[in-house]
C-alpha cells in the first residue's frame, strides 16, 4: 500500500475510532444508569476516565503502540462483560478488529517482529 495513502488512512480510522471512543465513555458520565445492568454503575468515572485516556494515547502517532495495546485490553474486558451477562459481543469484536487494523495500518513493523 503506498505510504501516503496508507497515512491518510490510519488517521481517517483512528479519527473515527477516538470520536467513537469519546461518544461512549461520555455516555457513561451523563447516563449512570447505562452500567447498572452490569453491575458496574460505582466504576463508571473510572472506566470512562481509562477509554478516554487508552484512546487519547491511541490516536497519537508516538503513543499509538501503548493505545492499541490498552484499547485491546479494554475490548477484550468489555468482550467478557458482555459475554457474562448475555449481550451480543459482535460489536465489541469488531471494533477490537477495528483497532488491530489501525495499529497495522499504523505500525506494519511492529506487527513485523512479532511475525519473525
Amino acid at each position: 500500500m503506498n505510504t501516503k495513502i496508507r497515512k491518510i488512512a490510519g488517521w481517517i480510522l483512528a479519527g473515527l475510532l477516538l470520536a467513537l471512543y469519546i461518544y461512549t465513555a461520555s455516555g457513561k458520565f451523563i447516563n449512570p444508569a447505562q452500567l447498572n445492568g452490569m453491575g458496574l454503575a460505582k466504576w463508571r468515572v473510572i472506566i470512562a476516565l481509562g477509554e478516554i485516556t487508552s484512546a487519547l494515547l491511541f490516536f497519537f502517532p508516538r503513543t499509538n503502540i501503548i493505545g492499541t495495546l490498552l484499547l485491546s485490553a479494554y475490548m477484550g474486558g468489555a468482550i467478557i462483560i458482555h459475554m457474562s451477562h448475555g449481550y451480543s459481543i459482535m460489536l465489541p469484536v469488531v471494533v477490537l478488529f477495528l483497532v488491530w487494523a489501525n495499529g497495522f495500518i499504523r505500525n506494519p513493523e511492529f506487527f513485523v517482529k512479532f511475525a519473525q
